[in-house]
């Protein structure tokens, strides 16, 4: 039944999905729209919010540019392909691929978000040298396990409020990972997830004779070390040493283990900082880490123009009272029971347009918190149904997709039809637990 679903679903998307640049042009002009027309933003004011924002996530944009060229850096280097290598050599059938793939991207996504978007690329690329199966539903499995991310431990909203000193501490005090993401009721919806996702995926493998495989060379990630010259200069010789990689790759690693053993916590600069002194080892010598830089940069381009579009939406929805707007309206229609459920639903509308979890969590939390407190909600499910709403519609939304895209050499059309499928499915999953339990 999926399979037969997600083929309309596919064309569909290969059909009408625009580039990724196209969609965030045309999310600006519906941002901006709305804001006129539901909270009489003037043009002239409208305007001076998308510009004054545009450069808001700059320090983001070159986090996650990073994301992507360390995460192939480090995983195009010899000894980890040969960890990959051997992983993926336990998929022995097309289906069992598909399903592999999306258990290691929800494994590495529910350990850091950042990890789980590089792993899962580079591993659906391994995966596809290895057997011939539909690349376009390999790389949206891998993509799917992101969904896991804000319900474990890199969740920006749980750890958000349960941090000292957090911008609504005033209001509800701190509330212990213990009470979200390692309650009882969050646990089972990320073993749920667990469960499901990989049979959702497997079930929409297309047949064989309609399978999209991809091109060869796409797949060609191999940093091989350069012969050196009989009569090599100076200046080759330093660049196929490997004196120099390890006397600056050395201290990186001794900084992280001190990092950690004085109880620092992951973050994305921790997560690309290992990436990077990792990488810087594992490939031995200069050379070799400069061709994977080279070919890892590629990719990257849609993350430089697009993420400064997604900074001026955000000041669009922020600053004009849209989206505070948009919650309290589902917040009017909630009871204390309800109310985990229709903060799941207004957060994944309101993250198509603020793909930011830290983000819309400051743009939800003043209308979503009082809101709980007078209805006698449970904050923390309140929270949490927020955090899952953000996830849930990055499914939707390409802004999240753009590092893994670059890896795999696809556009968020190839992989669109099938997360659109899988976005009705988690939806009634992930939504209707939340009102269950």
């Amino acid at each position: 039944m999926l399979r037969a679903l997600s083929r309309p679903a596919t064309r569909l998307m290969e059909r009408w999905l625009p580039d990724a640049f196209i969609f965030v042009i045309i999310l600006t002009l519906v941002a901006a729209v709305a804001a006129i027309a539901s909270e009489g933003t003037s043009p002239v004011a409208l305007v001076r919010m998308w510009g004054d924002g545009f450069w808001a996530l700059l320090q983001f944009a070159m986090q996650m540019l990073l994301v992507l060229v360390t995460g192939f850096i480090l995983a195009s280097s010899p000894p980890v392909r040969r960890i990959l290598e051997r992983i993926a050599g336990l998929a022995h059938s097309r289906g069992s691929a598909i399903v592999l793939v999306t258990l290691v991207s929800l494994a590495a996504s529910w350990i850091n978000w950042g990890f789980g978007l590089v792993v899962g690329a580079i591993f659906a690329k391994e995966l596809a040298r290895q057997i011939r199966v539909d690349y376009r539903l390999l790389v949206a499995s891998a993509y799917s396990g992101f969904l896991i991310w804000h319900g474990g431990l890199s969740g920006s909203i749980p750890l958000t409020i349960a941090t000292e000193g957090h911008f609504t501490q005033d209001q509800i005090g701190v509330i212990p990972t213990s009470d979200t993401i390692f309650s009882v009721w969050n646990l089972i919806i990320v073993a749920a997830v667990v469960i499901v996702l990989p049979l959702a995926n497997r079930m929409m493998l297309p047949l064989e004779s309609e399978q999209v495989l991809v091109d060869p060379a796409r797949l060609g990630m191999d940093a091989q070390r350069a012969s050196l010259p009989a009569h090599a200069t100076p200046a080759e010789r330093l660049e196929n040493s490997p004196v120099l990689m390890w006397l600056v790759g050395v201290p990186g690693l001794i900084w992280l283990a001190l990092y950690f053993a004085g109880g620092g916590g992951i973050n994305l600069n921790v997560v690309n900082f290992l990436f990077l002194f990792l990488g810087i080892i594992c490939h031995g010598t200069p050379r070799s880490l400069l061709a994977a830089l080279d070919e890892g940069v590629r990719g990257g381009a849609g993350i430089v123009i697009q993420f400064p579009f997604y900074a001026g939406i955000m000041a669009i929805m922020t600053q004009s009272g849209l989206a505070a707007s948009l919650s309290e309206w589902f917040v009017s229609i909630s009871t204390a029971e309800t109310l985990p459920f229709w903060s799941f639903i207004s957060a994944g509308i309101v993250n198509i347009f603020v793909p930011s979890g830290g983000g819309q969590w400051a743009v939800q939390a003043p209308v979503m918190l009082p809101a709980a407190e007078a209805l006698g909600a449970d904050i923390a499910r309140v929270s949490m149904g927020v955090a899952w709403g953000d996830a849930w519609t990055n499914l939707l939304q390409p802004f999240w997709a753009l590092p893994m895209l670059g890896i795999a050499g696809l556009k968020a059309r190839d992989i669109m039809g099938f997360c659109m499928v899988l976005l009705v499915i988690t939806g009634v999953l992930i939504g209707g637990l939340l009102y269950l339990l």
